[in-house]
């Protein structure tokens, strides 16, 4: 029998065979890493086969060094992640990538770069290198940096200057994929020190109250995470956090939302009405009345959302509101529901909220609903890193069949499904909140009068942003 290691490079050597042939049939080039991120290079990753394929080479090339590299180095691959975050949040906040995006390809020094943002060279050219060594911005030469394919996802395309005469718009109008970023660098990071001390002082009252998690350690608030942001105080958070959300898009296939959308064949056929409950600005609202025009849409959010929200469709789909065809209405999802539309629609609500407090919005949904009426539940379903025999997850549900890696690798594909396990711990960290297995959903949904008949799953990821489609019991 070959050992695991040559099992291992058989499925890399084989991956990136097919990968390359793939490239080649469509002529999509494959990334240069040294070069910026752009158009071309990121339809790298929107082709479904070739997602597969780096997806194997990524998670089999990890695999690989976790057998031979020495343990204690393995574990500080975890250890000193904090110390690269640290290290990418200065560069993040001094804006770093966009002044070397203008420097061009040749780079420059930490002294050119700090007479540019002020900080301490000496100290800059660590942090930079440190994270050039993870591939996160590169040294071309001694102490001279530039940009890569990694590093230029932080780009806003803004100038240096813009940036430093008014850093608090600096995520505006952009894809929002830097303001995660910086969340996860600010709130999450500072949150993340004292998980330990949260859960050593937590009663078993407290495991799922959203008022003693880390992140109330960390900034000494009795405060729930979303009414700390909220603060007048909060603002430049707040609005960084706006556009966090609309930056965890940018990680979501481009048709999650429709492919999601398990009962467009019911609105489709009556011209039904849906309800986006706790929709934010209407994100996800936005795709589905631009691919469906005759349906009714109402986005359903805090009145202090909803004024971000009126900007949105103003700029964006200014007719649709106009026509009534998409209303913007406020309201809060913890109180009775007044709407019985064909469809409920929660996009990655319930895993902001312990278990207690879904089932309170999800009882109001049910108390609401007719016998017709459906719930579509869009959030991240947990895979286990082993394979699946079915003894947890019990009968399969109509649509969930998870994609798991082939062996030896981690059924989950390991490091390359990580996003949705990092969301559970952000989740955790600032909001006593999960992500859930496929078992805890539907035991959530059960508790509240509703049943899964259905997953739809989009391409890629079978992991992330899956739709759980439910009726009433």
């Amino acid at each position: 029998m070959p050992s695991v290691l040559r099992h291992l490079l058989q499925l890399l050597t084989e991956a990136v065979d097919r990968l390359e042939q793939s490239c080649a049939s469509k002529g999509t080039p494959i990334p240069d890493l040294d070069e910026p991120l752009d158009a071309s290079s990121a339809a790298f990753h929107a082709d479904s086969e070739i997602a597969e394929d780096a997806r194997i080479i990524g998670a089999a090339a990890v695999h690989l060094a976790a057998i031979v590299t020495p343990p204690p180095l393995t574990m500080y691959s975890i250890i000193g992640g904090l110390l690269g975050s640290a290290a990418l949040r200065v560069c993040l906040e001094s804006h770093v990538t966009e002044i070397l995006r203008e420097a061009g390809p040749q780079g420059l020094t930490p002294e050119q770069i700090s007479a540019i943002n002020g900080q301490d060279p000496k100290k800059l050219g660590r942090f930079l290198r440190v994270l050039a060594t993870h591939h996160i911005y590169r040294e071309v030469e001694p102490n001279v940096f530039a940009n890569n394919r990694v590093s230029s996802a932080l780009d806003t395309g803004k100038s240096s200057g813009e940036l430093s005469k008014d850093p608090a718009t600096k995520y505006d109008n952009t894809n929002g994929f830097g303001a995660v970023v910086g969340h996860h660098l600010d709130e999450v990071f500072k949150a993340a020190a004292y998980s330990w001390e949260a859960a050593t002082s937590a009663s078993e009252t407290d495991f799922e109250d959203p008022t003693k998690t880390p992140f109330n350690k960390a900034y000494n608030t009795n405060d729930k995470f979303f009414s700390f942001v909220h603060r007048p105080e909060e603002a430049a958070r707040r609005h960084r956090l706006g556009l966090a959300m609309k930056g965890g898009q940018t990680m979501q296939h481009p048709d999650a939302v429709l492919s999601n959308h398990a009962s467009i064949r019911l609105v489709e056929s009556s011209y039904g009405c849906i309800v986006d409950v706790g929709g934010g600005i209407g994100t996800s609202a936005l795709k589905i009345a631009s691919h469906f025009p005759n349906l009714k849409l109402v986005v359903q959010d805090l009145p202090e959302v909803l004024e971000d929200a009126k900007a949105f469709w103003s700029q964006n789909m200014p007719e649709a509101i106009t026509s009534s065809r998409v209303t913007l209405e406020a309201h809060d999802f913890f109180a009775p529901q007044t709407r019985k539309p064909a469809v409920f629609f929660l996009k990655q609500v319930l895993h902001d909220w312990p278990g207690n407090y879904c089932v309170q919005i999800l009882q109001h949904l049910r108390d609401a609903a007719g016998p017709n009426t459906r719930l579509v539940v869009v959030d991240s379903i947990i895979r286990f890193a082993c394979k699946d025999s079915g003894s947890i997850t019990g009968e399969r549900i109509q649509g969930y069949e998870p994609k798991e890696a082939p062996a030896p690798l981690l059924a989950n594909y390991g490091a390359q499904g990580a996003m949705a396990y990092i969301g559970d711990m952000v989740m955790y960290l600032t909001l006593n909140a999960q992500e859930r297995t496929i078992t805890q959903h539907a035991q959530l949904l059960c508790g509240a009068g509703w049943q899964i008949v259905a997953v739809r799953q989009p391409k890629g990821d079978g992991s992330f942003g899956q739709g759980i489609e439910a009726v009433p019991v």
